[in-house]
């Protein structure tokens, strides 16, 4: 199985439907999987790896020249993604639980970190991106494998990544 949308869609419709990763009503879903496939489809492809190394080595660009192109882009990005937020309550992006939108939301943020991007004009994606490391930080001081009927949304969340990682093991 590729690309991390299809994965994240299959583990939440076939293997671990709760907690869902997407609302129940169809325009919020349609709203989340929007602001998902923005991050897919238009931000990190112009940021990935594999563009970057093409900028340095396949166009001989330097590494500024290939900075300024990061930051530029993953603006572009971040303030659309921004305005998708305005007047959403949080704390995470579309709303008290985490979901299909913060999944994809944090990474970019670590990449736009890494490249020194000014990310202070985006206080709806820091809330989100705080609360997402505040339910992770909850679930990670347990043990790895404890399961309590309280663990909050992304723990579940955590768990199906070691799920597919181990049934990938087993599977080779």
């Amino acid at each position: 199985m590729i690309q991390s949308l299809a994965i994240i869609e299959w583990l939440e419709e076939e293997t671990y439907p709760m907690p869902p990763l997407l609302p129940p009503e169809p325009l919020a879903r349609a709203e989340v999987r929007g602001f998902a496939l923005t991050i897919a489809c238009e931000v990190h492809p112009l940021n990935n790896l594999r563009v970057l190394r093409y900028l340095k080595r396949g166009m001989d660009q330097p590494d500024v020249a290939r900075d300024r192109w990061y930051v530029h882009w993953i603006g572009e990005g971040l303030t659309a993604l921004e305005a998708m937020l305005s007047g959403q309550p949080g704390p995470f992006c579309f709303g008290e639980a985490p979901g299909l939108a913060d999944v994809c939301l944090v990474p970019q943020l670590a990449n736009a970190r890494r490249f020194d991007c000014p990310l202070e004009a985006y206080p709806a994606l820091l809330r989100a991106e705080s609360a997402a490391f505040a339910a992770r930080n909850s679930v990670t001081r347990r043990p790895r494998n404890s399961r309590t009927p309280t663990d909050p949304p992304l723990g579940a969340l955590a768990r199906r990544h070691v799920s597919v990682r181990t049934h990938r093991n087993q599977n080779q």
